[in-house]
């Protein structure tokens, strides 16, 4: 999987950019097929806001978060993305054994 972290008007730290990759690596235990991932983070006077797009076969998984703290931002994103890619993972399933006639 690979991850482009970004920021817009806001620098990004190693402890950061570490902490997302740690996130992004449960989701990865989740759903092993995201190719690449794109994280752009950016700060509007007292809002820290965080967006990112999963690309995986066949479609793509958006989500954002915003919060006073960046590190809450990035906590709020990651359960949103999960759940998405929860529910595309059961969806695909789901098609998958409608195909197959079980």
């Amino acid at each position: 999987m690979q991850v482009n972290i970004s920021g817009h008007q806001l620098e990004v730290t190693e402890p950061l950019r570490t902490y997302i990759n740690e996130k992004l690596e449960r989701l990865e235990r989740h759903f092993d097929k995201i190719t690449n991932v794109q994280v752009t983070m950016c700060v509007e006077k007292l809002k820290q806001k965080i967006e990112a797009t999963l690309h995986i076969p066949g479609s793509e998984v958006v989500a954002n978060a915003e919060h006073t703290d960046m590190y809450a931002a990035i906590d709020a994103l990651t359960d949103k993305l999960d759940k998405q890619l929860k529910k595309h993972k059961e969806k695909t399933q789901s098609l998958l054994q409608g195909a197959t006639g079980r």
